[in-house]
């Protein structure tokens, strides 16, 4: 066999996470700002001498959260992919520190479907496969909740089939 044959081409995973994705995402963020602009605005309103001093760092986080959560989970949709084939799953995320998880079939664990309360109420999932790596789990996050079941099962499939321990 020469070089290059039967070699895998690596490229860029295809899909995109679910649309609805952007709108947990942004809950997120928007949650994650709002425990410490309410703190400090309730705290703003009781103490008289430090109203000014807690105010306006309320009102400049709640500005800097609500900018955040319009644009943030906007790129995080461009730049996050994922793909299963017959031979791996692929993974890409990240903004400024890009990351590439590919995780071959024979090395794959376990299959795990996570819904948190959120991703529930927007109707998504997270597929976490776990495979032998120090790295840790490969999450493929925003899926619709038949798309994570869909892939669970195929992953499952497909794993069963393919040889290797696993290690």
């Amino acid at each position: 066999m020469g070089a290059g044959e039967g070699a895998v081409r690596l490229r860029p995973p295809r899909n995109a996470p679910a649309r609805r994705a952007v709108g947990w995402w942004r809950a997120q963020c928007l949650l994650l700002t709002a425990a410490p602009v309410a703190v400090l605005g309730v705290l703003g309103a009781f103490i008289a001498p430090a109203r000014a001093w807690l105010l306006l760092p309320a009102a400049v986080l709640a500005a800097v959260g609500l900018t955040v959560a319009a644009l943030l989970p906007l790129w995080w949709f461009r730049t996050h992919r994922w793909e299963v084939t017959d031979a791996a799953v692929y993974v890409r995320t990240g903004i400024f520190l890009r990351e590439w998880r590919i995780a071959p079939m024979s090395r794959i664990q376990t299959v795990d479907t996570v819904r948190g309360p959120l991703e529930q109420f927007f109707g998504l999932a997270t597929l976490t496969v776990t495979t032998a790596s120090a790295k840790g789990a490969v999450k493929i996050a925003g899926l619709t909740r038949e798309t994570a079941a869909d892939l669970a099962e195929r992953l499952t499939r497909i794993t069963q089939d393919t040889p290797g321990d696993a290690t």
